[in-house]
């Protein structure tokens, strides 16, 4: 994956995630990449950042299922990282949507805070298929977003939800034609860079701490059921049907 950063202005970063062969899937690599990209933004003098992905097809597609699936306590540590699970961010996130949002993705959307999407995109979690622990903060951040029958449908049914129920239940804000997705995002990230950045930063950094706060002392459990997950006979059928596009037979 290539994840590319511009700007526009003065004062917006725009980062874009592009593997579209692999529906902008995220390596091990990559989430190590995308972290030390929110870390340099963190620190930058940018005031309001924009999330999207290459192409029409999807926006991210969670995790490369194709490539390292282990997640060590270290390793865990990087991927949180690129994910935003953790920790405290200053610098507001607007996502533009471009197409389809799963596992990973959804994990990844839950660290944005303004939230639009093209009417094709789907939206799911679809971990539970495959046999893969969704560590990536869905089971904590997904329930506090959205509330718990939401979160706890997309995440046991493990199915796709269109972007109108994606803004019912308030996953995201506002569905747009795919031609006014970017132009709807410059100009809400333009807004936020009018107002006072220390206010602005403030806030997204109050935010931020209440969630560390409250979900990082959760996180030796999330270690342990997602070892338990990836050592059991569930994981390794799950990942195998995932790659050879069969059900799986738990």
């Amino acid at each position: 994956m290539t994840v590319n950063l511009t700007e526009h202005g003065t004062h917006i970063a725009i980062v874009s995630l592009d593997n579209q062969a692999k529906c902008n899937a995220l390596s091990r690599k990559d989430l190590k990449t995308l972290g030390a990209i929110w870390l340099e933004l963190h620190n930058s003098s940018y005031r309001c950042l924009i999330l999207t992905g290459a192409g029409d097809k999807s926006f991210c597609s969670g995790a490369d299922l194709s490539g390292d699936l282990s997640a060590a306590p270290e390793l865990s540590q990087t991927i949180y990282q690129g994910l935003l699970k953790y920790g405290v961010y200053r610098k507001p996130i607007i996502a533009a949507i471009n197409g389809d949002c799963a596992g990973g993705g959804i994990e990844l959307l839950l660290s944005t805070d303004i939230r639009g999407t093209v009417p094709e995109a789907r939206f799911g979690l679809p971990e539970a298929r495959w046999g893969v622990y969704p560590f990536g903060g869905a089971t904590l951040r997904l329930r506090q977003q959205i509330g718990h029958v939401h979160a706890m449908e997309l995440l046991l049914t493990g199915q796709l939800i269109n972007a109108e129920e994606a803004v019912r239940i308030g996953l995201v804000n506002r569905v747009l034609p795919r031609d006014d997705l970017m132009p709807w995002a410059i100009r809400k990230a333009e807004t936020i860079a009018r107002n006072s950045p220390m206010v602005v930063q403030a806030i997204k950094e109050q935010i931020t701490a209440t969630d560390d706060a409250q979900n990082t002392t959760r996180e030796p459990l999330e270690q342990h059921l997602g070892d338990q997950v990836r050592a059991s006979s569930d994981f390794a059928e799950g990942v195998s049907a995932f790659q050879e596009k069969r059900q799986a037979n738990y």
